[in-house]
């Protein structure tokens, strides 16, 4: 009777055992609590870009996440999945967050819709879905966005300063040829390389009164919000820090093509453009980046390196987005190389 119930128990524990596919360690922080900290954390450049740019980048903002949560809920419902997941896990508002930062302050509403649809239907779901794609959605997007509508991507950098705000701290008008108020002043990028481009103070770079897209102009409400995800230990804090040690030392090093003032300054390139918002939340990415810590260290060397050629030999000012895209492209190549010899296994002989 005792073998009986000892058989009976194996057979339980047998059958307890499953059989599954990876990943196989896992964490107690849930999908949807990582999400939702991240959104937290985006707060600060969002209100920096109000305060700049005006309560329009609001709409484009919201423009995004909406998009972005409907087409999830319809590629869901056509994939005959859950459909409350897009609500709850917040990956589909980060989407959208994240494009609309990297857009410019008064794009037409068409452009974050189109952006976003694209960033969830082609480039996440057309993968598998959350998890199974290559490239960040939202610098996808943002890339198809710059080949599909240039005029407008590249066209409309602006310096507002009228926005209620502005006009009451700073006291400044801005007048037209023909003496008329207008709602904002068309200025060239920090990054511009055309002779006699304006060249701005680090202090303008820090605080985000400059020309740029959304999200991405003040370099000290980005790092407030990457430091609170480096606290939470939602990225790891080498990724950033091998990504902007890498483009001041590659500044410092390259040759110059152009005669801009600000090329060869390191701290420019640093607090300039779209660097912070891709090392603390764009180059950080789960899914898209490699898996080991020597892996996530190449990775973001090559994304400084990347950065620094575009910026230095290319006719694009920015480099960010594009080298973030090409390295996304390596990460299983990156994964195969440095992954990690299995405990006890002998090495192979050189």
């Amino acid at each position: 009777m005792q073998e009986k119930t000892s058989m009976s128990n194996q057979t339980q524990n047998n059958n307890a055992l499953i059989v599954s596919t990876s990943p196989h360690i896992r964490d107690m922080e849930s999908i949807p609590t990582i999400m939702w900290a991240v959104v937290l954390s985006l707060i600060p450049a969002g209100i920096a870009g109000v305060f700049t740019f005006g309560f329009y980048c609001l709409y484009v903002v919201f423009l995004c996440c909406i998009t972005a949560v409907i087409t999830e809920v319809f590629i869901l419902r056509l994939r005959k999945l859950p459909v409350l997941s897009a609500m709850k896990d917040g990956s589909a508002v980060v989407t959208g967050i994240l494009l609309a930062y990297t857009l410019p302050p008064s794009v037409p509403w068409y452009i974050p819709v189109v952006g976003s649809f694209f960033a969830v239907a082609i480039v996440k779901h057309a993968f598998g879905g959350l998890g199974n794609n290559i490239w960040n959605p939202a610098l996808a997007a943002r890339a198809f966005l710059q080949v599909a509508y240039p005029a407008v991507i590249n066209s409309d950098w602006r310096a507002l300063t009228q926005h209620g705000i502005h006009k009451l701290v700073h006291n400044i008008t801005q007048v037209d040829a023909e003496g008329k108020l207008v709602d904002a002043i068309t200025r060239a990028t920090p990054l511009a390389k055309e002779a006699g481009a304006e060249t701005y103070r680090l202090t303008q770079l820090l605080m985000g009164n400059i020309p740029g897209c959304i999200g991405e102009t003040s370099a000290i409400a980005l790092l407030l919000g990457g430091m609170y995800l480096i606290y939470r230990r939602y990225i790891k804090w080498y990724v950033p820090a091998y990504y902007i040690a890498t483009v001041f030392v590659m500044v410092l090093i390259l040759p110059p093509q152009v005669a801009t003032p600000w090329i060869k300054n390191p701290f420019y390139h640093i607090f300039a453009g779209g660097l912070f918002l891709g090392a603390f939340f764009m180059a950080t990415d789960m899914v898209t980046t490699p898996l080991t810590k020597r892996g996530l260290i190449i990775f973001a060397i090559g994304c400084g390196i990347l950065t620094a050629l575009i910026r230095f030999y290319s006719g694009y000012p920015e480099g960010v987005c594009y080298s973030i895209l090409l390295m996304n492209t390596a990460t299983p190549l990156i994964d195969r190389f440095t992954k990690p010899r299995l405990y006890g296994a002998k090495g192979k002989k050189v």
